[in-house]
């Protein structure tokens, strides 16, 4: 289902659902061309980007992460999405709200911020899917979300840094601190909650269930997934994907790359197969497009958001 509106449905399309018709290589860049709107009603899914980099400890560049991956949606707008066979925004109302606004040269208020940003869409009701930026943008929204929707949480967790080495003040900006702070707070429950495709040590990973990265290539996609859904079960689940999950082949514009990850090809299948989770919402962070090669981290990260919309689609039809 189209719009009769031909190019810029980011911001002519009259409503929320349907898909526009777009020449891939113009027109205004929101992400998949939803339409860019602050006006909340109606929405099941909102877009949203938070372009920090001051968390990062190795390479910055996180910033321009959000803008990387709109860019590269274009072309996943175009046809009905892989292996799904249908258009999501004809059952799913989705917009793109723009990216969280925080003043990048005062930090202490940027988790607030975030917070207040993130609390603003889920008091409408909608579901978040947040790009980042570098991954501390996720223990603000996890506040958020806990305080939506009860505390604690699980957390499914793709990357190859289990980011929760300690840290001794909430208020720090640490990209690999998040988790600490959130099991500690008790934002999210160790027991139930799951981290895959790690590939760094930790003396205390604070008793998080771990699929390391060799388990996952062990195990493959269905197997890993049976892992991941028996742990969470069906609680409230919040999902992150760090784009460093994926080994540097598949995505090298990243700001800490660890050799040895994931393919695309298999985070793919496993993401694909996240329907029975209760989720809650979702991000994808640490895309640094100044170390992409054409482009193929953002690629692979608007690749992996569409699906997991294509899994929120599914979810809100009980399919």
């Amino acid at each position: 289902m189209s719009d009769l509106t031909p190019g810029d449905g980011a911001i002519r399309r009259p409503g929320l659902y349907g898909s526009s018709i777009e020449n891939t290589y113009a027109g205004v860049l929101s992400f998949l061309r939803r339409r860019y709107s602050r006006d909340l009603a109606g929405a099941d899914v909102v877009i949203s980007g938070i372009p920090l980099d001051l968390a990062t400890t190795f390479r910055p560049g996180a910033r321009l992460g959000p803008a990387a991956i709109r860019s590269a949606s274009v072309q996943l707008s175009e046809l009905k999405p892989f292996p799904w066979g249908f258009d999501p925004f004809d059952d799913l109302a989705v917009i793109d709200y723009g990216d969280c606004w925080f003043d990048a040269h005062n930090p202490l208020t940027i988790k607030d911020s975030i917070i207040n940003h993130a609390r603003t869409i889920l008091g409408s009701g909608a579901k978040m899917l947040t790009f980042g930026g570098d991954h501390y943008v996720t223990y603000p929204l996890l506040l958020a979300h806990a305080e939506r929707f009860g505390q604690p949480l699980s957390l499914i967790h793709f990357d190859a840094h289990c980011d929760t080495w300690a840290d001794a003040s909430s208020d720090s900006l640490n990209h690999g601190t998040m988790f600490y702070k959130a099991v500690k707070e008790g934002l999210i429950d160790p027991e139930h909650s799951v981290q895959v495709g790690i590939r760094t040590w930790n003396d205390d990973f604070m008793g998080i269930n771990i699929l390391d990265a060799p388990t996952v290539h062990a195990l493959g996609a269905q197997a890993t997934l049976e892992r991941i859904l028996g742990i969470v079960g069906n609680r409230p689940s919040y999902l992150t994907f760090d784009i460093d999950c994926l080994d540097p082949a598949f995505a090298p514009g990243t700001g800490t790359p660890v050799p040895g990850g994931l393919t695309s090809a298999l985070a793919l299948e496993i993401v694909r197969g996240m329907g029975p989770v209760n989720l809650i919402g979702a991000d994808v962070v640490e895309v640094s497009p100044a170390y992409d090669q054409s482009d193929i981290t953002a690629l692979a990260a608007a690749h992996i958001a569409l699906d997991l919309l294509c899994v929120m689609r599914n979810q809100k039809l009980g399919i």
